[in-house]
């Protein structure tokens, strides 16, 4: 055990919460750990301060929760929550963090992490959602909704390859398919796949309203 762990006996802890917090942040996890010692069905039974501890300490314990910064040395966060995921004994991954971009949060969630918090969030919040986390349901901060939400609606640039875009050129030339193939060397049977893609990325249905869309967003060009 390092200086930096520190374990409580949980015998007679019942259906208390089990929780290690690992942060490199001295005072962050002091300060987390104060947050949450008048919480009646949390109980703190470790804290870590890199990623390697805390994953070496949750083997060790099997909590219910664990409370992870994102930024760590020697393994940060997300290396963290994959690795304690991946144990056999379940333990549920919070995030703890001031960063909210959106690869920040994407990859902490593909990593296994149940909920990404702010570091801004009140004890109430911070204790609601350790036991959500518990219960396995996700939790997230509302401005990490809000960004996943935004992200959602955001339509997904469209690329075509560069042979579709040849045959959207010979498309816009006034050419048949099998005008398209003899200028391209290829089947027609591989222009009609080629068309056919075109059309599901750009979510049309005939070859001049293809023309039409790609031109409009400026695809044919390189």
């Amino acid at each position: 055990m390092t200086d930096t762990d520190t374990v409580t006996d949980s015998d007679s802890a019942g259906d208390l919460i089990r929780v290690v917090v690992v942060d490199d942040h001295t005072v962050m996890r002091a300060g987390v750990v104060a947050l949450l010692a008048g919480e009646p069905t949390i109980e703190i039974v470790g804290e870590a301060g890199d990623g390697r501890e805390g994953v070496d300490l949750v083997r060790r314990l099997t909590p219910d929760v664990a409370l992870l910064d994102l930024r760590m040395p020697v393994l940060d966060g997300v290396a963290a929550t994959a690795e304690i995921v991946a144990l056999p004994v379940p333990t549920r991954v919070l995030i703890l963090t001031t960063y909210d971009t959106d690869a920040e949060i994407e990859r902490a969630v593909e990593a296994g992490a149940v909920g990404y918090l702010l570091k801004d969030t009140t004890r109430r919040q911070l204790a609601d959602a350790i036991r959500s986390a518990a219960r396995g349901e996700t939790v997230l901060a509302p401005k990490v909704a809000e960004r996943l939400v935004a992200r959602m609606r955001r339509p997904e640039p469209v690329s075509l390859t560069a042979r579709e875009r040849d045959v959207l050129r010979a498309v816009a030339d006034g050419l048949s398919n099998a005008e398209i193939g003899r200028r391209l060397v290829i089947g027609e049977a591989t222009v009609k796949t080629h068309l056919l893609r075109v059309f599901a990325k750009l979510d049309v249905s005939d070859r001049t309203r293809a023309v039409v869309v790609a031109l409009e967003k400026n695809l044919l060009t390189g």
